[in-house]
């Protein structure tokens, strides 16, 4: 335990001005998010980008492509989250997924964990020695699927981001981003109390079964 704390203290102390940037912003974002307000994709473009620079830099690099691809999908959510129709209300609202949706869905993650799985597996025989390649999967099969529903304003994305979070906690402890291993903490209670509050906002389309008000 002891050694533990002194790794944290050790951790913090050696955080970056760039990764405490990173770490705000993305709070910010995350917040932003659980408002439903659009703000959450500027605001979370600068953390992105960062965080692309920070996994290369510590062999991260399925974290790395979770980066870019929220930097894209970011640009794509907002472009989503700004149309309107002709009386400036919002044309994509919070819904439920349907059980369809719901097996597309887990059909995407699964895709997505197996082609970062197997090629962290070969970076790694290459250059990128320090991945962990199955937490490294997960963290950004979960993530990748809950980026694209968050566009979609879909509620099923918190249960995406509370994985991403749980599994990206330990992930970047042992990589020595300590003080990035405590904000997916703070990550993970937001993403708890995103999920409550678009379950409260969420718009029930008739026929639609929702899967998610059993867990």
């Amino acid at each position: 335990m002891q050694d533990l704390v002194q790794q944290f203290i050790t951790g913090i102390k050696a955080t970056t001005p760039l990764e405490y940037i990173a770490v705000v912003t993305g709070i910010l974002s995350v917040w932003f998010s659980k408002k439903e307000n659009i703000w959450v994709y500027p605001v979370g473009l600068v953390n992105t980008i960062i965080y692309i620079y920070l996994s290369f830099k510590y062999h991260l690099i399925g974290e790395a492509s979770v980066n870019f691809y929220y930097t894209v999908m970011s640009i794509y959510g907002w472009i989503v989250w700004a149309r309107k129709d002709k009386q400036a209300h919002p044309l994509v609202h919070i819904t439920y997924s349907s059980r369809k949706q719901w097996i597309y869905q887990l059909l995407f993650c699964a895709f997505f964990y197996v082609a970062v799985y197997f090629s962290l597996v070969y970076l790694k025989q290459l250059f990128a020695s320090g991945a962990i390649p199955w937490a490294d999967a997960f963290a950004s099969a979960t993530a990748y699927t809950g980026m694209w529903l968050m566009a979609r304003k879909k509620v099923e994305s918190w249960y995406l981001w509370i994985a991403t979070n749980i599994a990206s906690i330990p992930l970047y402890f042992v990589k020595g981003l300590v003080f990035t291993s405590v904000y997916y903490v703070v990550l993970l209670v937001l993403a708890v109390l995103g999920l409550q509050e678009w379950k409260l906002r969420a718009i029930r389309k008739p026929g639609v079964n929702h899967l998610s008000e059993v867990a």
